[in-house]
């Protein structure tokens, strides 16, 4: 809906009244992906696009259709061997579409930021639009929204989109939409480790990049499930590459010609976690090392060495698993302990009253 909201917000100045038509989960050769819109104001314009034009005509119909009846509907396009005429997608594939009438304004001038929106899939189709710092809107039921919110940031936070089940009522299901890029992991060593770690990462959903200086082990070839494989000084890489809040840093060399360099500007950049792998000696030495450049012990506090939880692990693939298990406990806040011995919430941050900015 990003793509359209500037337009939306013209009919809400114009005093149109729209429904707006949305890809909620696709099948098979599907020409959209989830998350894709459509829109149709009250005077018949039509703005974005479901399925490049294979169903277009009928998602219009279904659009004026909740115009005329403000009820939501829910409806499935795929392929029609019997009439390739008919209405349906000639790639082949399916896709379901959610009809819902205008949200809110406030909900769609929150679109110059990082959101998720939240759609309900009933009958009124209420949406809210969720930020770290901020909550449009509301389902109209609080427990409801508790879920939603939890969920919705966390899914802003992977940059995922999909249909989601509410944890509260087993019923119900809302479609989260995603305005964000996914989060990146940063590998820096081309090992054996690398290779697990890039594996874990990309089945989180981050954006994994592998670097080492070395092109004879840097190759894509060794390194399938990294989205890229850059051959260069990893500290050089790191100080002109796109990070945020998010990024996770592995420094998995354990080679001090690397790891020094590459530490002293890891460790003073605005990321989410910083570890390095090596031995207790390697750590003390490196440490060492680091004071001796200037580092202070605040900045030397951010980092996670040896890296990993204590899982007992062996394998790269063990090894690997306890690496994300620490990244992802440190990001989410988690303890690192058995849930068997600890209380409260087992959803971390699932609620998030005090921050409500309502329409």
């Amino acid at each position: 809906m990003k793509d359209i909201a500037a337009r939306l917000l013209a009919w809400n100045d114009e005093g149109l009244r729209y429904a707006v038509a949305t890809v909620v989960s696709v099948s098979g050769s599907a020409p959209r992906s989830p998350g894709a819109a459509m829109a149709v104001a009250s005077d018949g314009e039509a703005v974005g696009s479901v399925s490049g034009g294979c169903v277009e005509g009928a998602v219009y119909a279904l659009c004026q259709e909740v115009l005329a009846t403000g009820v939501s509907v829910r409806q499935t396009f795929g392929y029609s061997d019997d009439d390739a005429f008919a209405v349906g997608l000639t790639c082949g594939g399916e896709i379901e579409v959610f009809v819902a009438p205008a949200p809110e304004r406030s909900i769609v001038e929150s679109f110059g930021d990082a959101v998720a929106t939240v759609q309900m899939l009933d009958d009124a189709g209420s949406m809210m639009a969720v930020s770290d710092a901020r909550v449009v809107g509301t389902t109209g039921f609080a427990d409801i929204d508790q879920v939603a919110i939890g969920e919705a940031r966390a899914m802003l936070d992977s940059g995922s989109t999909g249909i989601r089940s509410v944890r509260c009522r087993p019923d119900v299901e809302m479609f989260v939409s995603s305005y964000a890029s996914p989060p990146r992991l940063l590998i820096f060593g081309a090992i054996d480790y690398a290779g697990a770690v890039a594996r874990v990462g990309s089945f989180l959903g981050y954006r994994v990049t592998v670097c080492d200086a070395r092109p004879v082990f840097a190759t894509q070839t060794r390194f399938p499930d990294a989205d890229e494989v850059i051959v260069e000084w990893p500290h050089t890489y790191l100080a002109r590459t796109q990070i945020d809040s998010r990024t996770v840093v592995c420094v998995l060399t354990h080679d001090a010609k690397f790891d020094v360099p590459l530490l002293e500007v890891a460790l003073r950049l605005p990321v989410a976690f910083v570890g390095a792998m090596g031995s207790r000696r390697t750590h003390h030495d490196r440490l060492l090392r680091l004071r001796e450049i200037g580092m202070t012990d605040t900045e030397l506090g951010r980092l996670k060495s040896p890296i990993g939880l204590d899982l007992g692990a062996r394998t790269p693939e063990e090894t690997a698993v306890a690496i994300a298990a620490e990244f992802l406990a440190v990001r989410r806040g988690g303890s690192g302990v058995p849930l068997s011995v600890t209380e409260g919430p087992i959803h971390h941050g699932a609620s998030h009253g005090s921050d409500r900015m309502r329409a």
